[in-house]
């Protein structure tokens, strides 16, 4: 890669063929966002679906269920055929619909068949909190004890994961795996395809929470044998607070009645006839629960449409150009701090983690500077750029400002304390 400096960065810029969509968003003046990785933010598309879903209320009422650009009734099956491309999927594998949390209980409920031989989950020692609290509240409702039926794959250094140590724990009590594709604190990409074929060896159902990979990268789920993967669309698809998730459950489990049912989840032509018969839905919109949160989904349907104009394969070439530059431009001008994210592309997600003694204080620093990173407990600082609407002068000068409030001890100042929301 080309040694980089402010005019490089800004003769890449006048190169890139996606900078025309950072006028789509609503970047605050004066500010480089560098969050996009915990919330995206608002592009003017997703604005204006949400206003126009908020208008097919007010002019229909009741009849917006079946009326309008967007009828409310199908809207869930037609935004999950506009997400089917990020994901690798068959269109009847995807379903826009709840949360991570929610859809990781969904899924267990589904597919999490213990016996006295096999009845361990598999997750790791790095995953997000919340998806092991669902999977210990989920294994204590199936009436195992998490403490014997919970197995945590190790890390060696506190920050990434070894496949030889995932695959050492992929042992014959082992009945579900459920790992990141992107662990949320050091940014490592896993192997989805050699983790899942690993696991299908030995009899084992693969899943996967993409929280930290969707929209930041393409996705294969169906061709690399994924059995069932979750996620989020309010990081870098954009969806706004609270958006409305997703899930995916390959074909080959769609015999299965949904663990958890409810009249969402029904055949469409019947969903009416209000039968206490359950006649499921075909494909993924049968994991479906309650009824659809409308005005948390519409944001959605204009992220997605930014995304078919982009296209994910040239988000993730920018998104890659991105972090090797900063990463690049740290190492060059801030040595203190401490790369933790692996440093080949296929090993790395959408965002850079750095480890610092001071995090919390250098990221209150930065916001002072007009920089919004994000802090992880106890001393990691994540910055992301975003491949819609950060620049690599944005890049730079995160850079340039982290070298000078490093040099001078501007974040001195501060508490090396995390905020309540880091």
């Amino acid at each position: 890669m080309e040694r980089c400096d402010l005019d490089t960065a800004i003769r890449k810029d006048q190169q890139d063929p996606l900078a025309k969509f950072k006028e789509q968003f609503f970047v605050e003046p004066g500010t480089i966002y560098m969050d996009g990785n915990s919330l995206g933010l608002m592009s003017k598309r997703a604005e204006a679906k949400l206003v126009e879903l908020m208008e097919s209320w007010k002019q229909f009422g009741i009849e917006g269920w079946t009326e309008g650009e967007h009828p409310w009734f199908t809207l869930a099956e037609s935004m999950s055929e506009q997400a089917v491309p990020l994901f690798g999927a068959k269109a009847h594998e995807v379903m826009v619909t709840g949360s991570i949390t929610s859809n990781i209980h969904q899924m267990l409920s589904t597919v999490y068949a213990p016996t006295d031989e096999r009845f361990v989950i598999l997750v790791d020692e790095l995953n997000f909190p919340s998806d092991i609290y669902a999977v210990e509240s989920h294994l204590r409702l199936r009436g195992q004890d998490p403490a014997v039926a919970m197995r945590k794959v190790k890390s060696r250094n506190g920050y990434t994961l070894e496949m030889e140590d995932i695959v050492a724990e992929l042992q014959d009590d082992v009945a579900v795996l459920l790992l990141p594709s992107v662990l949320y604190r050091s940014g490592q990409l896993l192997p989805l395809r050699e983790i899942t074929q690993a696991a299908h060896q030995k009899g084992i159902i693969a899943g996967f929470d993409l929280a930290h990979s969707a929209g930041a990268m393409p996705h294969e789920l169906h061709a690399d044998g994924v059995d069932f993967a979750v996620w989020c669309h309010y990081k870098y698809m954009n969806s706004g607070p609270g958006g409305t998730g997703g899930l995916y459950l390959h074909e080959r489990h769609h015999n299965l009645n949904p663990g958890i049912a409810g009249w969402f989840g029904s055949d469409k032509a019947k969903q009416f006839d209000m039968d206490h018969s359950f006649t499921k839905a075909e494909g993924a919109g049968a994991y479906q629960v309650g009824t659809p949160n409308i005005f948390s989904m519409a944001p959605l349907i204009g992220s997605l449409e930014l995304f078919e104009e982009a296209g994910i394969d040239q988000i993730r070439k920018k998104s890659l150009e991105l972090t090797a530059m900063l990463r690049e431009r740290l190492a060059e001008l801030v040595p203190s701090l401490i790369d933790v994210t692996p440093q080949a592309d296929d090993d790395r997600g959408g965002h850079i983690a750095l480890a610092h003694k001071e995090a919390a204080r250098i990221c209150k620093a930065l916001k002072k500077a007009g920089i919004v990173p994000d802090f992880r407990a106890p001393d990691i600082i994540r910055l992301a750029p975003v491949a819609f609407y950060t620049s690599f002068e944005d890049v730079e000068k995160v850079a340039l400002a982290l070298q000078e409030i490093i040099d001078h001890e501007l974040y001195k100042e501060f508490s090396n304390e995390r905020n309540v929301v880091a």
